[in-house]
Parts: C-alpha cells; structure tokens; sequence
C-alpha cells in the first residue's frame, strides 16, 4: 500500500496524474471526498470493483455510488429528463448523492436490483481535478470495513485493513466539516422526490 501526502488547496499534475494512472490499472484508491474518506476504483473495471466489495467485506447486493465530473457523464448512463437535469444544475455540485435510473447495459456492477444508480458531482477540488484527468467516473463507497466507522483521517490505515487493502492513500490529512455521508435523495420521480438519507 503506497500513501502519497497532499494538500487539497496545492495539487499537483502530477500527482493527478499517478493516481490516475493507478486507476486505469485496475487499482483501487483510498482518497478524500466532499464528505469523508472514501474507497474507489474504475467505475467501469468490473475486477477493481469486485475487490472492493472484498476489501470491504460488503454484500455485493449493496450498490456502490459514482462520481462523475459533468452532466455529459449522467446522460451516458442514466436515463435523465430535462426536469431532471434542472433539478441537478441547481443542486450541484454538493455532497449530495442522487438516485436515477440507469440505461440498460452500462454500469450494471454498481447498480441496484431495480436497475437503480447513486451518483454525484462532487464539490471537491481535488476529485475535480481527478474525474476531468480520467475522462470517465470512478466509484465511491466509504473508507472502511462494512458496518464499521467512517474515516475522517487516514492515518493507521496500513493497520486497518488486514488481507487485501487499497493500493494507494490519498492522505489529506483530517476531514473536519462535514465528516459525515453525502446526504441521498431519490429523484427518478422528479415529481416525487424521496429523501433516502439526511
């Protein structure tokens, strides 16, 4: 497991660049969000994704969410209206993850039993700079053993994970505000908006 240092208000190219290039290798990143730590990979590399369900010890019925940089992404795998996308213009990008409904044949490892897909566009500088560098999403589930606390801080991780662990930590260092999930709204009704978590 490697641990690289940064500061999310100086992030280098380059540094861009070699955890991009650990995730088009079919390696799986510990890195921070717009909310707590998280555990990512490909979103499109079905071996990255099973093992983080291994890394994780987590069901593989529990869909994990993607990350996505802009609306363009959305549209390729979700199935989206205009009310929608208007919805999502005025909402993001923020820690809020949400709930469509995906096209057939895309993204099926990430996706619900009722063919449903959390994603987000973060409001963080630093996975910003990471999803405009890949040019495709990457997925996001928390930073830890399923069931078990979040991480705010990576620091011991090395000693957390026993087995399979990420390849590479992103450590910025603590993750004050807001320390918590992004809060899940459901809007494949979007005239039924449905607040899954706060």
């Amino acid at each position: 497991m490697k641990i690289v240092s940064i500061n999310l208000n100086k992030i280098s190219k380059e540094i861009i660049s070699e955890i991009a290039d650990y995730i088009n290798r079919g390696k799986i990143i510990a890195y921070p969000t717009d909310t707590i730590y998280g555990l990512g990979c490909d979103a499109l590399n079905r071996k990255a994704i099973k093992k983080i369900f291994r890394i994780k010890k987590r069901n593989e019925k529990k869909p994990l969410l993607m990350l996505a940089n802009n609306f363009n992404i959305i549209k390729k795998y979700c199935l989206v209206n205009k009310q929608q996308i208007d919805y999502l213009k005025k909402i993001w990008p923020a820690p809020i993850t949400v709930i469509l409904k995906r096209k057939k044949n895309t993204i099926k490892d990430l996706a619900g039993a009722d063919d449903s897909l959390a994603i987000r566009i973060p409001d963080n500088n630093f996975l910003k700079l990471l999803l405009k560098k890949l040019k495709r999403p990457i997925t996001s589930t928390s930073l830890n053993i399923s069931g078990e606390k979040n991480f705010n801080n990576p620091k011991n991780i090395e000693k957390y994970f026993i087995g399979l662990k990420p390849d590479i930590v992103i450590d910025a260092g603590n993750i004050f505000i807001p320390g918590k999930p992004s809060k899940i709204i459901d809007i494949r009704d979007i005239k039924n908006i449905k607040i899954i978590r706060k």
